[in-house]
């Protein structure tokens, strides 16, 4: 019983992270060359949080009670797109200290390596 639930949480969680929208921002942003719009993706929260609040104000003036999932959906996009924000910068930050100390490394070998006279055809 639990190996099956076991399967069928990790096939939910693949179907998310691969055809959810917001899971595909996320996984964008979680590239390298995606990291700068970690703070810019913040402002999708936005959308999400209006959304809820729609389907807040439809459920209250006596709409289907499945508008709950959407409010709990919507609510919990928007969290993770105002986290991304913060956690694609410090991933920034970390990466490109990472590549300026590359970066100082591979100057300071090719500083270090002895240099090879050039030799030249003067003498034939």
């Amino acid at each position: 019983m639990i190996r099956l639930l076991w399967t069928a949480s990790a096939e939910v969680r693949y179907f998310l992270r691969r055809y959810m929208p917001s899971n595909i921002v996320l996984d964008l942003i979680r590239t390298r060359k995606g990291l700068k719009w970690g703070i810019p993706a913040m402002l999708l929260a936005g959308p999400y949080l209006a959304i809820a609040f729609w389907c807040t104000t439809l459920i209250e003036s006596g709409g289907p009670g499945w508008l709950h999932l959407v409010v709990l959906l919507c609510i919990w996009n928007a969290l993770k797109m105002l986290a991304i924000g913060p956690v694609s910068l410090s991933l920034l930050v970390r990466t490109r200290v990472r590549e300026r100390h590359a970066r100082m490394h591979i100057n300071q070998e090719t500083r270090d390596e002895p240099q090879l006279p050039e030799l030249t055809r003067s003498g034939q």
